[in-house]
């Protein structure tokens, strides 16, 4: 049986879009893979374009950062194509999880080499996320931090925008909800994470694997910006549970009211608002890794 293509797409807003392209062709046309491109100038457009060509190939590669992985998610969920990877975002942290290099010749490889690993995909109020959905301070981030900023500063960026945020950092009431258990929390921030890595190398839970079958929830109960500061390292490496300023579960299933709509946050697009219902869907997409 002949073997059909895989499609290529490569976010043309990526500070090297144009030569990762070409690198990741000439890679696999080597492993005597063929490839086929296309060009999709809007991430809103991503899914409608996999679904289309879905007949036509055997996977999908993409070159992005973590928000062009979850445009594509709800393409990839009805087609059941596998996904090769290409960081060339920011942050870039599912490709952090899976242990995918930043060089795109190196994760070409990685495709090339043909290793498919399914992992889960989280899911809150119909919308999927690979990494980590929030509320509070990270939308307020993601409303301070511009593409410019990004493009202009790469990780830099979202210290610049933190700063911003932080000092204008308000507590807000929230109910968790988890089985029968109702948990009220004064947060300023909580986040449910189905992968590991978030907001360009921040880790959910040093406990979490994108394959567990499990959201992994933080709620951060602090009332200044100078104990956030204290808390910092323990963000960095997800070592959360002796900090009493964090409030920490897990499960397959959480809602989270809040007493006002507030929006969320998943993979740093915002998608919806509370009140929010959040899932794990199981082994849900196939990821090439190393």
């Amino acid at each position: 049986m002949t073997r059909r293509p895989a499609l290529l797409i490569v976010n043309p807003h990526s500070r090297s879009g144009a030569g990762a392209r070409d690198t990741v062709t000439r890679v696999l046309q080597q492993a005597g893979e063929e490839v086929l491109c296309r060009d999709c100038q809007r991430a809103g457009d991503l899914s409608d374009l996999i679904r289309g060509l879905a007949g036509e190939v055997d996977r999908v590669i993409i070159g992005g950062g973590d928000g062009t992985m979850n445009a594509a998610a709800p393409g990839l969920l009805d087609t059941g194509l596998p996904l090769g990877i290409i960081p060339l975002g920011t942050a870039n942290d599912l490709a952090r999880t899976l242990g995918i290099p930043a060089d795109p010749e190196a994760a070409a490889r990685i495709i090339a080499a043909g290793k498919v690993h399914r992992i889960d995909l989280g899911e809150v109020n119909g919308h999927p996320f690979f990494n980590v959905a929030s509320i509070g301070f990270g939308v307020d981030l993601t409303r301070a931090l511009s593409r410019d900023a990004k493009r202009r500063f790469g990780p830099l960026g979202y210290a610049i925008a933190g700063a911003r945020v932080l000092s204008r950092l308000r507590p807000f009431h929230a109910e968790i909800i988890h089985g029968p258990t109702v948990e009220v929390s004064r947060t300023v921030h909580v986040a449910v994470g189905n992968g590991r890595h978030y907001g360009g190398g921040m880790t959910v839970s040093e406990h979490a694997r994108i394959d567990d079958g499990q959201l992994h929830i933080y709620s951060l109960e602090i009332s200044s910006f100078w104990r956030l500061l204290r808390l910092l390292p323990a963000l960095r490496s997800g070592r959360l549970d002796t900090w009493s300023e964090i409030r920490t579960l897990e499960g397959e299933q959480i809602e989270i009211r809040t007493r006002r709509p507030r929006s969320v946050n998943t993979d740093g697009e915002i998608t919806t608002k509370t009140p929010a219902r959040f899932r794990v869907r199981r082994r849900a997409i196939g990821v090439f890794v190393p």
